[in-house]
């Protein structure tokens, strides 16, 4: 068996990992690269293998830098099955057709604007494309043994960072490898806990927040301060999120401050058509969430959900205070660029940031203190206040992977650690030596290794 490393090295993006077993060829997620321009620009170039050579695909779950490539690699000449759980198939139904469309959107804004020296400006990929694509996906049910590639067993299992989202074990009767996906947290509002993985002899281990510990504090406390200090000064709360996972955290979370009387009774809304239809999904899959039935729709009831694009930019114009949520989590694109570009001028106003923001994003930026954002290829001042709440992280921090990882039970043979920054793969590398006593290793991009 053969591991190539094609994404997810050095960066938190990208995640692809190619598999060659007997001859055939399987791709455990087929993710795009998000941040820094040169890392982007990796979405351009071919693969090292023909998409038409790739046998199958795996998914872990749906956010983009997982699944987000998918389309371009069916639009190359991939026709074969896409392996992942019913609910990351629905999310994925949602997310990819929406990624398409945005990137042709921001093709067509470049082009009438003048602001990409491309002429024309072309999409990565297009809604059509991503819709093509979705033929493709085959749903298998979790803790279910199937076969990927001939004389190859795959089991999937619940982690816990969003609905549908697992790790993924393969096994070919000599060797056993796993990946971990991305790590939800044990205690996260809304989802259940990832579950124990079984030994295998190959390890291949995310290390977003491999180099630091979550806050260690009340979150609702954080989040219901924050509003109100915005609330005294009639601000506006802009929350860019993640539209699966993060955004549904967010709107519990404002749900059980309003009832516990921790604020005021302000209008909340999810501009985010996207997050919207993510949240229906949500409810779709009680057994992974926390909450009840009459909870979920609480939450539903208490939020103002923006469809059109009219009441969208209707919303710029509203005065606080209030709250916004929209995507995108690390302000990368979507409807959020538009509040962000109306409201970070104020100083009233308060800008939240409740996830990982991957390096050369805006949301680094903006949790960097920057003093403007670049936004549509104009450079906006940055006089609202901005706050990082790292409480609403979906990852695992670098105690929680390990709590997880004492949970096999044996050590693998050999870990590789992959799905950070440099700084965060390295610290936990050397935590797992020092800890566990493992074999570790940091693959660099397209490394191949032979797995005996």
């Amino acid at each position: 068996m053969q591991l190539q490393f094609l994404g997810a090295t050095d960066t938190v993006t990208g995640s692809k990992y190619l598999v060659t077993h007997g001859g055939r060829r399987l791709l455990v997620d087929c993710g795009l690269f998000q941040g820094y321009k040169p890392l982007r620009l990796r979405n351009w170039s071919p693969l090292p293998v023909p998409a038409s050579d790739i046998d199958a695909v795996v998914l872990t779950h749906a956010h983009l830098d997982h699944s987000g490539y998918l389309p371009l690699l069916a639009r190359q000449g991939f026709k074969g099955p896409v392996y992942c759980t019913t609910a990351t198939a629905q999310l994925c139904a949602i997310l990819l057709p929406d990624s398409g469309h945005l990137q042709e959107e921001e093709a067509e804004f470049a082009n009438r604007h003048g602001t990409s020296k491309h002429q024309p400006a072309m999409p990565l990929y297009s809604r059509e494309d991503a819709l093509r694509c979705l033929s493709q996906l085959k749903p298998v049910p979790s803790e279910k043994d199937f076969a990927p590639l001939p004389g190859l067993k795959a089991r999937l299992s619940h982690s816990g960072h969003m609905p549908g989202s697992s790790f993924v074990r393969l096994d070919d009767g000599k060797r056993s490898l796993l990946f971990s996906g991305d790590l939800g947290r044990p205690n996260d509002l809304v989802l259940k806990p990832p579950v124990t993985p079984e030994s295998a002899d190959y390890l291949v281990i995310e290390s977003t927040y491999g180099d630091r510990e979550h806050v260690d504090g009340d979150v609702l406390r954080a989040l219901a301060d924050t509003i109100n200090r915005t609330t005294a000064r009639t601000g506006v709360v802009v929350i860019p999120a993640f539209a699966v996972g993060r955004a549904q955290a967010l709107l519990y979370a404002i749900h059980l401050l309003k009832v516990r009387g921790a604020i005021h009774h302000l209008p909340v809304y999810l501009n985010s058509p996207m997050a919207a239809a993510a949240t229906e999904v949500f409810l779709r899959h009680p057994e992974q969430l926390r909450l009840t039935s009459d909870e979920c729709e609480a939450v539903v009831n208490g939020t103002t959900f923006v469809e059109t694009p009219d009441d969208s930019r209707a919303l710029n114009a509203r005065k606080g205070p209030m709250i916004i949520v929209a995507a995108s989590g690390m302000a990368t694109g979507g409807r959020v660029l538009h509040h962000l570009q109306a409201f970070a001028p104020d100083k009233r106003n308060t800008i939240v940031l409740v996830g990982y923001q991957a390096g050369g994003t805006r949301g680094a930026a903006l949790a960097a203190g920057a003093t403007s954002v670049r936004i549509f290829g104009k450079e906006v001042p940055l006089r609202a206040e901005v706050v990082q709440l790292d409480y609403f992280s979906a990852h695992a921090d670098a105690s929680e992977i390990l709590a997880w990882l004492s949970g096999l039970a044996q050590a693998p043979r050999r870990t590789f650690i992959t799905h950070g920054e440099p700084v965060a793969a390295d610290t936990l590398r050397q935590r797992i030596e020092r800890e566990k006593g493992w074999a570790c290793h940091l693959p660099y991009y397209t490394e191949t290794v032979m797995l005996d």
